[in-house]
């Protein structure tokens, strides 16, 4: 009984944990989604000043908080499986996590990317472009999504786990959109070609947080089911 009190009391442990480094995760897209879109007043000198330089250098400080939380509950995963002799459901738990972390971690990298084109970014030179907009939604999808996924893992909560497929939809029909209007604002302003290509790849790692959300939640679904069920 103590053993099991205290396998208990690690898998708490392993939630908070969970629960925590999907929080950064969601900072990361915050902050960097914060940085794109900038503060409309800002100099053409120097379109990443203050506020911005702040929020990006966050991005990276999340990011590197991330790594450290993979390697941290990898390191509570394994003592679990080799100390404890988990029963099959506590054993997708864990392994479901070990799956879970390592899309987090590609979740705050792909921030720290965006971060990367955001620095040489010339905002002044499409901050009144449409598709602005779109990536500003397709942040706010994704933060959402990865929110879901962890709530679902922590509450064992079937139902919103499969949900973040129905979002991933979502974000891919804003990709497209994205798509749809670089490509008609590159005829249209071709002298602003390069910065809309930086806005697309962007687009495109957003689209790419999504299917790591999505990952996680179909590991949420292993770990409650036993399947690994493809979502998309």
């Amino acid at each position: 009984m103590m053993m099991r009190n205290r396998f208990d009391r690690q898998l708490e442990d392993l939630n908070d944990m969970l629960i925590q480094m999907g929080s950064m995760c969601e900072d990361c897209i915050s902050n960097v989604s914060l940085a794109l879109t900038g503060d409309r007043a800002e100099t053409v000198k120097s379109p990443v000043t203050g506020m911005n330089e702040r929020l990006m250098e966050r991005v990276y400080t999340t990011d590197s908080g991330i790594d450290q939380m993979e390697r941290d509950i990898e390191a509570l995963c394994l003592k679990l499986l080799l100390q404890q002799q988990p029963v099959a459901r506590d054993l997708r738990l864990i392994s479901s996590a070990l799956k879970m972390i390592s899309d987090m971690e590609r979740i705050g990298d792909q921030c720290s990317d965006i971060a990367d084109i955001v620095k040489v970014l010339d905002k002044t030179n499409i901050r009144e472009l449409e598709s602005s907009v779109h990536i500003q939604d397709m942040a706010t999808a994704t933060m959402k999504m990865v929110t879901r996924a962890v709530d679902s893992f922590v509450s064992k909560d079937l139902v919103a786990a499969r949900g973040v497929s129905a979002a991933d939809d979502n974000v891919d029909e804003l990709f497209d959109k994205v798509k749809n209007e670089i490509s008609r604002l590159i005829s249209k302003y071709p002298e602003k070609g390069t910065s809309l290509l930086d806005m697309l790849m962007i687009a495109k790692y957003f689209e790419r947080i999504g299917d790591h959300a999505t990952n996680i939640a179909e590991w949420v679904e292993f770990s409650i089911t036993g399947e690994h069920v493809k979502m998309n």
